[in-house]
């Protein structure tokens, strides 16, 4: 019997995530894998259906008879998925993980039966290259390998395949209390094929790491099980070897259905750095947190005037952006795109987050030693030069550099780091010290008098504009006025005027003054919804704070996942999906609701109104 899908195309939020901490799987509810990518994250994907067909490439295991029921959850605080399929006759269960990864990366799934004897069929489609290059498919020694250019996958099965029309096809059945193995395993194309992976000794071995590694989190407060998914879901998206963190598993998620706004997110954003750090450190994960700034340090090592926003997971530096005219999009969201252009951006933001998270790690005891500090002064050097310069902004628009309001605060809170860093922390940079805090004092009064509109009563996008941003919320998060400055105040309350669609927060109102230089228009940003969050608990406004981080807690799968982006209209998650700013950004705003500023400044700060040597 032809599978049919319970409700159709699958949405956003109907995802589930896998990861081996070097790449990673997205999985619907109905048993099929979507989208993998081998090796690595931004690797090519060898299924591709997330932004096509079935014809692109997918792996489905599903009951042959109609599926009345699906229910699925992460086994435990892991990446281990449980997905149980009912029919009339019976129900089996599917268990799907990644276990850690050894020389090679594995998929591991095991169908479990639950009740009666539930007739199954497996179909595997693999298309290397984005979905469009079918493999030579040969039985060979244990297993059924496929090969094309520089790929190869091996399918290990104690159940007999044919093909069908270009697929992979297993016809079988799974009675109560039985378990039928599938393992699927890349290798290069000119090495031999790996040794067999036991699967339940595999599973016994994911299990252990994932619990380990959760049984080390420090969190104990009220939304412990938030949090703790969060952090799971950073730790699946960390590219172990070296430690970075990508922005999403996927590419090319629509930002709106049908819309052009349409991305490549597995890379490593310079601007997660200092997020990525408190949610490690606050949480107890300070080998991840030193991993993630050795992987900072490495990559942003060189000629501070070719840093960049972001890099690939080993740091590599060039990520050209082209379409796969091949791939329809989700649901016809076109272009799909890998690679991003944006790379190539100047984002005066980023020197801002860079010197915040190397502060915030040094004060969490990972010494910053002589080369990072002569790094570090570097980049202070190149923004001396450069903080007056317009840029493309935290939003990476494409309609032209502006001075940014927020980009500005930012690059005053490079110099004030640094500043910091001198006075509090000893590092030696007396010849420089004056020079940063007359910087930093210019930059505070600049964006005093030309950031904040009196008309429109806010801190507007860029200076001389009319339009709001949500960018503008980090303000006092950062410390750059105090929360019940009556400018911030306003602020807020012009955001939340303006900015806000059905109680969440838009970044932008795009087509307000085409800043962006794209057509169309997009959901509400939930990293700036948890920002106003922040915002509130700030300015006293505790009720109204909890409110909306329970109304965006609401807003996860049932698997405890974000994206980027969310339709308040269609009711609908938007953007690449899992999305480390989203989850962050839970974990940022959980531990200051539950314990006040200190939570992201530590007891040495303090602020003092109109001064311009505030400590954050």
């Amino acid at each position: 019997m032809r599978h049919k899908r319970i409700t159709g195309r699958m949405k956003i939020e109907d995802y589930a995530f896998l990861s081996d901490t070097q790449t990673g799987a997205v999985v619907s509810r109905d048993g099929s894998i979507d989208w993998l990518c081998f090796p690595r994250f931004d690797s090519g994907a060898c299924f591709a259906a997330l932004l096509g067909t079935a014809k692109n490439g997918r792996w489905l295991i599903t009951p042959s008879a109609q599926v009345t029921r699906a229910t699925r959850r992460y086994r435990g605080d892991t990446l281990i998925l449980e997905t149980t399929l009912e029919t009339a006759d019976g129900a089996v269960r599917l268990i799907d993980f990644m276990p850690p990864r050894g020389t090679n990366p594995d998929i591991v799934r095991l169908i479990e039966g639950v009740r009666g004897k539930v007739p199954m069929r497996m179909e595997l489609i693999i298309r290397f290259d984005y979905g469009d290059m079918v493999p030579w498919v040969r039985k060979r020694g244990d297993g059924l390998e496929a090969i094309a250019g520089p790929d190869a996958l091996i399918l290990r099965t104690a159940v007999e395949t044919h093909g069908e029309n270009l697929t992979t096809v297993a016809e079988f059945d799974v009675a109560e209390g039985q378990r039928v193995p599938f393992v699927l395993t890349w290798f290069a194309s000119h090495q031999k094929a790996p040794r067999r992976v036991d699967p339940e000794q595999a599973l016994r071995d994911t299990e252990k790491y994932w619990n380990d590694w959760t049984g080390r989190c420090e969190h104990r407060g009220e939304w412990r099980e938030a949090v703790v998914r969060s952090l799971v879901t950073l730790k699946g998206l960390t590219f172990a070897p070296t430690g970075g963190i990508v922005a999403a598993a996927t590419t090319s998620l629509p930002e709106e259905i049908g819309g052009v706004r349409n991305w490549d997110y597995r890379y490593c954003w310079l601007r997660d750095a200092t997020f990525t750090l408190f949610a490690f450190i606050r949480s107890g994960y300070l080998d991840e947190a030193r991993s993630w700034r050795e992987w900072l340090l490495r990559a942003i090592a060189g000629s501070p005037s070719q840093m960049q926003i972001m890099y690939a997971v080993r740091g590599e530096r060039r990520l050209p952006e082209y379409e796969l005219s091949w791939l329809a999009g989700y649901e016809n969201s076109r272009p799909v795109r890998v690679g991003n252009a944006a790379s190539n951006q100047f984002q005066l933001d980023v020197y801002g987050e860079v010197m915040s998270s190397l502060y915030h790690a040094h004060r969490a005891g990972i010494t910053t030693d002589m080369p990072a500090w002569a790094l570090q002064k570097a980049l202070m050097n190149f923004l001396e030069s450069h903080w007056d310069k317009p840029d493309e902004g935290i939003w990476e628009v494409r309609g032209g550099r502006k001075d940014f309001t927020h980009s500005k605060v930012m690059a005053w809170l490079a110099f004030h780091r640094a500043v910091q860093m001198v006075e509090e922390e000893g590092l030696n940079a007396n010849d420089h010290l004056a020079r940063w805090k007359q910087i930093r004092d210019e930059i505070h009064r600049q964006v005093c008098e030309r950031g904040y509109n009196p008309k429109v009563k806010a801190f507007t996008q860029y200076y001389g504009s009319n339009a709001l941003d949500a960018s503008i919320l980090m303000l006092p998060i950062v410390g750059f006025l105090p929360p019940n400055d009556p400018r911030v105040l306003s602020t807020i309350a012009a955001i939340e005027r303006d900015l806000m669609v059905d109680g969440f927060v838009l970044r932008y109102r795009p087509q307000k003054e085409n800043v962006d230089g794209l057509p169309g228009t997009e959901g509400v940003f939930l990293p700036c919804s948890f920002w106003l969050a922040t915002c509130l608990k700030l300015v006293g406004r505790e009720k109204d704070a909890r409110d909306l981080f329970e109304r965006l807690l609401g807003l996860r799968n049932d698997l405890g996942l974000l994206s980027e982006e969310y339709d308040p209209h269609a009711k609908r998650q938007l953007g690449n999906f899992p999305q480390a700013f989203s989850h962050l950004a839970l974990v940022t705003t959980g531990y200051v609701l539950e314990h006040g500023l200190d939570a992201i400044r530590g007891k040495k700060n303090t602020i003092q109104p109109e001064s311009h040597a505030r400590k954050t």
